[in-house]
């Protein structure tokens, strides 16, 4: 570069200059000078600059910041007095009232007239008026949802808890050891799985709304506070390294005065980890406040999201200033954990150039108590910080900080992974956050890696049409096996203390085949590590050692795309050998993280494959997913001690398997013991042969 250009490249190089992150001792002494000075000159300024080792355009923006979250603070703290007082007299008054209507009038002997009765009777009228407003407005909200106007709707049925109707015709009930026998026909219809509908909870009102975007205010600074705070805020575990969060600490620099009386059985989860991702910072806020690309994102976490109501749009065409109320539901993906439910507040903000936060905080909502669940899950300050770096990546720092009080204990085989706090942890989501950056980074690429098979995917168009199928595949999987509330299981008796779960639903999503779709799942643990069972499941020589349904043939990879620079991570087209079945193929997707495993796989018939090669949309190719996922122990002691516990050789897995079969192809049809006894044999006859191959036949 010639001297010429040097002003147009400094100005470049200002503008493009990183976030700068205060020490300790830095925010020490500023905080000090404050406390005596909140306004100093330019020469006071001057001296700091020096004595700190910042650029004075930095202590003037410190403090003017400093300024701000003092007033911010100051308004809250009056709001709550404020708040507090008005309570105050409310009670005085209906104190009041309650001791006249005991006054007696002493020449009568009876209760004096009410002086305000006319009032009281327009009060009345009034708020019957805002009832009737408000039923037509939730009337409206329902036609909508629902097609139809609210006075055509039947009358509410109360749902049976069992999903099975395990009769075989009309000879008799079931044998001992498979549940009661209900009818097939009093399920809801569902494209995916039995779920309950959403809980849509009533429109957020304008007096709630400033309420809202206050709560959502102070929960980002706080989040700003825990990601930026090292000690005495966050201590290094002796273990693994990883941060935890001081609650001493924390409660003493965060007091909340208003907060109830914590029950013994609430348990905190905090975390905190930070990492690069290969996804530009515009782009993954613009994932993470949608949540249809949120459910992408993260399709082993996120079971369910939607967007209740939005209270601010982004500023100037941006992202930044939104703020939106959200519902979703967190899982594991075995049918033997609870789900995690939560509606919360979503708010994005660009503090400065190439910096975003996004911050999470739980609100409670009327309706939310109307869903029973097996847990309280409640959302503290949570969300993460995204920092633009070079040549298209992000620096992610991820805050996880959660109450949850659970009301019956968690299955004894995944009890340590969950009260650690690993299951829902900052390192699960950012371990899965760089796996499906990448994902998306190579689907991108036009160019074939040099792991690709080629020759049987044509083009670009027909690897993105594959990598699409895999996804929707993926994502179907992760929902069967899920332990929301709506998802019914049905215990069978046998195998271990799991059992063989068990659900059915009736399938007319055209990505499904349509009919009647029995799932089955169950959980086991092996004292093997999830590396080794990762590798038995994905090699394809090996295939034949667990897979049933193959009766001993052997199979071919004919197709293979890399979805990451971890060799496990790939889309395999497989074809068996030795088969009756040429017609045939399996589609499988296999990928490893530090937070567990995933191979998925489904027949597809050569019709469907020549519509995906050709680069035409899969979305109605039908698929029925079964698969296994392998997660770590957790236990302390027998786990690695490795960041990665899928890099180590020690610790423990739990692998759960899970088929799903098509009954029937006639949607009416009912479900029998036949096919629940065959379901049963094939896990049973699977998980022998699993563990007889990796040499645990006496677990």
């Amino acid at each position: 570069m010639d001297s010429g250009d040097e002003p147009e490249g400094s100005e470049g190089q200002r503008k493009k200059k990183r976030y700068h992150r205060h020490t300790p001792h830095q925010i020490q002494e500023l905080e000090a000078v404050f406390k005596e000075c909140p306004h100093p000159d330019e020469k006071q300024r001057m001296q700091l600059s020096r004595d700190l080792a910042l650029e004075p355009r930095q202590i003037k923006f410190w403090f003017q910041n400093r300024r701000t979250q003092m007033k911010a603070q100051h308004e809250r703290a009056d709001n709550c007095a404020l708040r507090s007082e008005n309570d105050k007299i409310r009670c005085e008054n209906i104190a009041i009232r309650e001791a006249l209507k005991k006054v007696i009038c002493p020449t009568c002997g009876g209760p004096p007239l009410g002086e305000d009765s006319y009032f009281d009777e327009q009060k009345l009228r009034m708020e019957n008026a805002r009832l009737k407003e408000e039923l037509d407005r939730v009337s409206s909200v329902a036609s909508k949802y629902l097609g139809r106007p609210i006075t055509q709707l039947p009358p509410v049925q109360p749902i049976p808890i069992s999903s099975l109707d395990l009769s075989v015709g009309s000879y008799g009930a079931p044998p001992p050891g498979l549940g009661p026998s209900l009818d097939l026909d009093l399920l809801p219809g569902s494209s995916s799985s039995s779920v309950m509908p959403f809980p849509f909870p009533t429109a957020v009102s304008e007096l709630e709304k400033p309420i809202m975007a206050e709560v959502a205010t102070s929960a980002m600074e706080e989040l700003i506070r825990l990601v930026q705070t090292d000690e005495p805020l966050w201590m290094k575990s002796a273990g693994d390294g990883s941060d935890l969060l001081n609650l001493d600490t924390y409660d003493r620099i965060f007091p909340r005065p208003g907060q109830p009386y914590k029950s013994p059985d609430i348990r905190i989860e905090a975390s905190r980890d930070s990492s690069l991702v290969i996804m530009n910072a515009v782009t993954l806020v613009d994932m993470f406040m949608d949540p249809v690309k949120w459910m992408e994102l993260f399709p082993t976490i996120v079971s369910k999201a939607r967007t209740v109501e939005v209270l601010a749009t982004g500023v100037a065409g941006t992202r930044s200033g939104s703020l939106i109320l959200m519902y979703e539901e967190l899982q594991v993906l075995s049918p033997v954990v609870s789900t995690r439910e939560f509606f919360f507040l979503r708010y994005c903000q660009q503090i400065e150039q190439g910096l975003w936060v996004i911050g999470d905080v739980s609100v409670d909502l009327s309706r939310e108590s109307q869903f029973s669940s097996s847990s309280r899950s409640r959302k503290l300050p949570s969300g993460c910080l995204i920092q633009e770096v070079p040549d298209g990546y992000s620096k992610v720092t991820w805050v996880e900080h959660m109450e949850i009080e659970e009301k019956a204990p968690t299955h004894r085989l995944y009890r340590d992974l969950v009260n650690s706090g690993v299951a829902f942890g900052a390192q699960r989501w950012l371990a899965t956050l760089q796996r499906m950056c990448e994902r998306f980074a190579r689907v991108m690429v036009t160019g074939a890696s040099p792991r690709d098979i080629g020759g049987v995917i044509p083009s670009p168009e027909g690897k993105r049409s594959m990598v699409k199928l895999a996804q929707r595949m993926v994502n179907n999987f992760c929902t069967s096996i899920s332990a929301s509330n709506g998802h019914r299981w049905t215990t069978l008796s046998g195998l271990n203390d799991v059992g063989v779960r068990v659900t059915v639903h009736k399938s007319t999503d055209p990505g499904q085949p349509n009919g009647v779709v029995l799932s089955a799942a169950t959980s086991i643990w092996l004292p093997v590590s999830c590396q080794r069972v990762f590798s038995f499941f994905k090699d394809e020589r090996t295939r034949s050692q667990w897979d049933v349904l193959s009766n001993g043939n052997s199979v071919q990879e004919v197709a293979h795309i890399a979805t990451g620079s971890h060799p496990g991570n790939s889309i395999s087209l497989l074809r068996a050998l030795n088969s009756s079945q040429n017609n045939m193929l399996i589609l499988q997707e296999s990928c490893t993280d530090a937070s567990g495993s995933l191979v998925v796989y489904a027949p597809v018939d050569l019709q469907g494959i020549n519509i995906v090669m050709s680069g035409e949309d899969p979305s109605y190719i039908p698929l029925l997913p079964s698969g296994f996922t392998i997660l770590p122990d957790g236990r302390q002691g027998g786990a690695s001690t490795s960041s990665n516990p899928m890099s180590s050789s020690s610790g423990g897995s739990l692998i759960t398997v899970a088929f799903q079969i098509l009954v029937s192809s006639l949607p009416s049809a009912k479900l029998n013991l036949e096919s629940v006894t065959t379901v049963n044999n094939l896990i049973s006859t699977t998980v022998q042969q699993i563990k007889a191959a990796l040499n645990c036949s006496s677990v």
